[in-house]
């Protein structure tokens, strides 16, 4: 997808951040898997001024395509929609992934060059993220290759801690007897469509005991409370991501089900956090 021209002043670009529903891991390796854009990410304002402002000061993921520009305009960024957790707390929704897709769109660049810097930037990842981030919705994501799925609506369960993303990857990288691992994956991953309930409870299992051969601390006693709870209401439920913490999603067949899921977890005091899907990055003006 190419741009030709920089966003304007008074305009603002809006990046879904990302729930990875299935095939976490083996996407690493090359195995597909399938990613949901949410209505949680980074906006950016366009404005009058120079230099480039984000919420935490870090402007790594998204000065390599502004630079340039920001000693003309303004560049601000900050959270789109974020959940109700405490400052240090961070859902990971993908926002550095967003915050760079945001960027390039600003600088009217092919936004496939967000691909290129965030791998750049941050060392590692599959790019995922970012493909969620420029195309939005329910997507089928391989090696760069995306392919449009039907929508779905998972429930979203924090799990009441933040997790570190990079750790675990070095460790999964390092295990040498993931392949058979990441073919299980796959298999599983091509049924999601047609079965979300079934394959993410079969996902999770299979998730738990990679982690445990390759010595990846993945489960958190909410996480576990969370997939026990799905379970018992007739549902599942797995960590978005690499565990560790961060969020669960949950599917279920029936409104009924998810109902009495979501009482179970306020019962707790396990925090359901409301997202909806999302369309892929996009322009406003201000007064829109």
């Amino acid at each position: 997808m190419s741009l030709t021209e920089p966003a304007c002043i008074g305009q603002c670009i809006y990046a879904p951040g990302k729930l990875v529903l299935a095939g976490e891991y083996a996407v690493l390796e090359g195995a597909p898997a399938i990613v949901l854009a949410i209505n949680s990410g980074v906006k950016c304002h366009i404005q009058e001024g120079h230099g480039i402002v984000t919420p935490m000061n870090d402007s790594s993921f998204v000065s390599p395509a502004l630079e340039a520009l920001s000693q003309t305009r303004r560049f601000v960024f900050e959270d789109w929609n974020p959940p109700a957790l405490k400052a240090e707390q961070k859902p990971g929704f993908g926002g550095s992934a967003a915050a760079c897709v945001a960027s390039v769109y600003a600088a009217g660049r092919p936004l496939d060059d967000a691909f290129k810097i965030h791998h750049s930037v941050q060392g590692s990842g599959s790019g995922i993220d970012i493909a969620a981030s420029i195309y939005g919705g329910t997507l089928w994501f391989r090696r760069g290759e995306v392919q449009a799925l039907p929508p779905v609506y998972p429930l979203v369960i924090w799990s009441g801690q933040s997790a570190k993303t990079g750790p675990r990857i070095k460790r999964f990288l390092n295990w040498p007897n993931r392949h058979g691992f990441v073919h299980a994956s796959a298999e599983l991953v091509d049924s999601f469509s047609s079965d979300p309930v079934g394959v993410t409870r079969a996902l999770f299992r299979l998730l738990v005991d990679a982690a445990q051969q390759a010595d990846i601390p993945y489960l958190t006693p909410n996480l576990i409370r969370i997939s026990q709870l799905a379970e018992s209401c007739g549902g599942s439920a797995k960590p978005s991501g690499a565990g560790g913490g961060d969020c669960a999603v949950a599917f279920f067949s029936s409104r009924a089900a998810s109902e009495q899921f979501q009482y179970a977890c306020e019962l707790e005091g396990l925090q359901i956090i409301s997202v909806q899907p999302s369309k892929g990055v996009y322009l406003t003006t201000e007064t829109d």
